[in-house]
């Protein structure tokens, strides 16, 4: 009789919680105007009273991260993005959203669920050193080593914040999933690592330019859902959305390779504001 492999001291022990990183969902909503006419006075107001609670996660045990917007054409009325080690943290919000006074008016159109990753593209400092090696620097040269210096100290918090994001308080935000292609002739998985790793080198260096007005989050979705990872990108202008998706999307990476779903955008805001603007 075949038995159970025995946990061994090198096993990982069993968990929700990520190794590193957070997990993380997108939620879209839409309100069932009918259903919201039909509702007693009293329950309306109790109810838009239990929504700004939950979306003010005010709660003990609440989420580490919790955005909500407002949410731009027809998809969806509002949206929130949300954040925490423990995924059933991050669903209870939906569910006392769903179970709450106003849950029975309250339509969830989309939803996309991953969990927040250090890139296998993010170079390590040996990795950065030997990149700017290639691009002309002097080894131990004054600007080498300053260049060296300067990276090693913001790694750690850029690392952090790809794992653990703050949410910037920016008005704009927009988020999309995407892929990387399988095709024949163009399947990203069968190109060598360092010919990816060029792309996307190229690609951060057209991201860079927006700093200061565009960050992005990216998270990966791969085995948990249908797309493989998903975008957000907060900016300070919405124009600032438009500009640099369309600059990135002439590099390779993005132009020979990426496949992108359906885009969100929608502007940050409070539960109050968000219900006083879809007029609940």
């Amino acid at each position: 009789m075949n038995q159970r492999p025995s946990m061994t001291e090198n096993a990982v022990p069993a968990s929700l919680e990520p190794t590193q990183g957070w997990h993380c969902t997108h939620y879209y909503y839409a309100f069932d105007r009918a259903k919201l006419a039909t509702l007693d006075p009293q329950l309306l107001v109790a109810g838009k009273g239990t929504l700004t609670r939950i979306l003010g996660n005010s709660d003990q045990g609440g989420p580490q991260r919790l955005q909500t917007s407002i949410v731009s054409g027809h998809k969806a009325d509002f949206s929130l993005m949300i954040m925490d080690p423990n995924p059933l943290t991050v669903d209870l919000v939906h569910q006392k959203i769903m179970a709450s006074e106003l849950g029975s008016a309250i339509i969830p159109t989309y939803s996309f669920v991953s969990i927040s990753d250090i890139s296998e593209y993010v170079p390590t400092v040996e990795q950065y050193a030997q990149r700017i090696l290639r691009e002309g620097e002097t080894l131990g040269s004054p600007s080498y080593e300053a260049k060296i210096k300067a990276y090693s100290g913001r790694l750690p918090a850029m690392n952090k914040q790809r794992l653990t994001p703050d949410f910037p308080d920016w008005p704009a935000t927009c988020f999309y999933p995407m892929n990387k292609k399988r095709e024949v002739g163009e399947n990203w998985f069968l190109e060598p690592f360092s010919k990816r790793n060029a792309m996307m080198s190229e690609h951060a260096r057209s991201g860079i330019k927006f700093m200061g007005r565009v960050t992005q989050l990216i998270t990966v979705g791969c085995g948990l859902e249908d797309w493989e990872w998903g975008v957000t990108l907060w900016a300070r202008n919405p124009e600032y959305l438009t500009n640099i998706v369309y600059d990135m999307r002439f590099d390779e990476a993005s132009a020979r390779y990426a496949e992108f779903g359906p885009f969100y955008t929608s502007y940050v805001c409070t539960a109050e504001e968000m219900l006083n603007h879809c007029r609940v």
